[in-house]
């Protein structure tokens, strides 16, 4: 039960984080904020070289299967929460973990200055969250949420500075694209 326990540690870290700048940065002094979700971040990390360890030793699927809630429930159609980690999840995860904990401590020293850090710490973790859930997803509805995910805090971190006129235009260009590529994906023939 440890494995399934770390899976689900490894989602939440990227979601306290937030939860717990909203909360108490209000109070404390700007670093405090990426402190935190640095903090968050790392504690992501440690688990996900955990994961790897766990399941190299492993499960005798070869993989965890995690039943978090029923999401859709029609008729014999039942559709979970669900996620999924095998060696190959594990190692995706540590690299999504890794490279975000390194930007989130390059821009402690980065955003220092800006009257928007605890915000910025905020849909940097969001965003970290959105990713870990991309790469861990069971199915196709999980797996939306997560790209959809993506895609939101990336033009929220775009477009960031949406009070400089340089950087209001480049917030929508990552979004039309995405979505262009999506339709295109969608779209038979393509």
């Amino acid at each position: 039960m440890v494995p399934e326990l770390l899976l689900v540690f490894i989602l939440a870290c990227p979601l306290v984080g937030p939860a717990l700048n909203l909360t108490l940065t209000s109070r404390l002094k700007a670093p405090t904020a990426g402190i935190i979700a640095s903090a968050a971040a790392g504690l992501a990390f440690l688990g996900s070289l955990l994961q790897i360890v766990l399941l190299a030793q492993g499960p005798e699927e070869g993989f965890l299967h995690v039943h978090l809630l029923n999401w859709i429930a029609v008729g014999t159609l039942q559709v979970g929460w669900d996620l999924r980690a095998d060696t190959l999840t594990a190692a995706m995860m540590a690299m999504v973990t890794g490279v975000g904990l390194l930007i989130h401590l390059y821009s402690i020293g980065y955003m220092r200055h800006d009257e928007r850090f605890t915000r910025f710490f905020v849909y940097l973790n969001l965003f970290l969250a959105a990713m870990l859930l991309l790469v861990a997803a069971d199915n196709y509805l999980v797996l939306f949420v997560g790209w959809e995910g993506v895609g939101v805090c990336s033009y929220l971190l775009i477009g960031f500075w949406f009070d400089k006129p340089d950087g209001q235009g480049c917030a929508t260009a990552p979004r039309r694209a995405r979505r262009s590529s999506s339709t295109a994906s969608a779209t038979p023939g393509c």
